[in-house]
């Protein structure tokens, strides 16, 4: 194309312009889509100002060059990511390694959480270790270091037996009172025995075979938790007392202290008491010798993942062969109040 067609084209161009301009109307504004913009900018940038002024544009020469810095800008920040100030973040590891350490160790503040850290070759600034803190919501570490009624019984499961009464009536019409004893960690229940006359004597003798079941067993208990029921004499703790036992009463009406005990006794009731006629103190004595056997051997327990406390969970089954062929046995205890499931051999 030569010259002249060129400039013919460009005066053919300039008065549609015109014409569009004197149909729009000078107020009214015209829209470019982000291509739009991006393409005039590249054909008229590079041009200097004063030949902008002269072109017949829909938009002034300033508006162009705006296009041409936001263009520029927007190239800028894809290219050039911008650095984060201040210290770089926390691996998170360290993070987790923090907040396990002042789970384990309440009685540590961030100071002896930083001096951990350095003895295990963790370098971080103290301020880190107590933002980390603050941002997980942990409390300073004198509002952690008091030990609740659950962190004691959690430490010294393996040291604590719980026993109570429990009441019931047989058909005879005669009040019964069983004594129990469950130890904490396995979860083991021993029935001491019943009586329809529960007196300082007979609960002195229970206690004193107790100890010695205790010791046939090798077991050796630090603590024994009990309520303020009447019905345990103060000589009963001398006793628990010579044989290492220390005594820890339950608050007054704080059944909740004595928790794991409690909840044998609901299980005792729904599973047996309530399920089963007993007609006198001989027949309670031998469902009780029954339960006990089949809560110690048999019945699982969420607290022990579903084992028995005398009985570990088998290997889980995974041969088809197995799982399609299984027979499976029932056997009842007390006349079908109790069932237990087992593999035939």
């Amino acid at each position: 194309m030569g010259a002249r067609d060129k400039d013919v084209e460009i005066l053919a161009l300039r008065h549609q312009i015109a014409v569009l301009e004197r149909q729009l109307g000078a107020d009214t504004r015209v829209r470019f889509a982000p291509e739009d913009r991006a393409f005039l900018t590249a054909l008229l940038a590079s041009l200097p100002r004063e030949v902008l002024g002269r072109l017949r544009l829909l938009v002034r020469p300033d508006t162009v060059l705006r296009w041409h810095r936001d263009l520029m800008q927007r190239r800028h920040a894809r290219t050039c990511r911008a650095k984060r100030p201040g210290r770089p973040p926390t691996v998170g590891s360290i993070h987790a390694l923090v907040l396990c350490l002042v789970r384990e160790n309440p009685g540590w503040g961030y100071r002896r959480v930083h001096s951990e850290l350095a003895t295990l070759g963790i370098k971080v600034a103290p301020s880190t270790v107590w933002e980390i803190l603050k941002q997980a919501g942990v409390d300073p570490a004198p509002k952690r270091a008091s030990t609740t009624w659950g962190d004691f019984l959690r430490s010294q499961a393996d040291a604590l037996l719980a026993c109570d009464f429990i009441e019931t009536v047989t058909l005879d019409g005669q009040r019964q009172y069983i004594l129990a004893v469950i130890e904490h960690a396995s979860r083991r229940i021993r029935v001491l025995g019943t009586t329809a006359h529960p007196t300082a004597d007979w609960v002195i003798q229970t206690i004193r075979n107790l100890v010695m079941d205790l010791e046939e067993a090798n077991c050796w208990p630090r603590f024994l938790i009990r309520d303020r029921d009447g019905k345990f004499p103060a000589l009963m703790d001398g006793i628990l007392a010579d044989a290492g036992i220390q005594t820890v009463l339950t608050g007054i009406r704080m059944p909740r202290m004595n928790s794991i005990m409690e909840r044998w006794v609901q299980s005792c009731r729904n599973e047996l008491l309530d399920r089963c006629l007993l007609w006198n103190e001989r027949h309670l004595r031998h469902a009780l010798r029954e339960y006990e056997v089949f809560y110690n051997r048999h019945r699982a327990h969420q607290a022990l993942n579903q084992s028995a406390p005398l009985r570990t969970v088998p290997d889980p089954i995974t041969d088809p062969e197995r799982i399609t062929d299984m027979n499976i046995r029932r056997r009842d205890r007390l006349g079908g109040v109790l069932h237990e499931y087992s593999h035939v051999a």
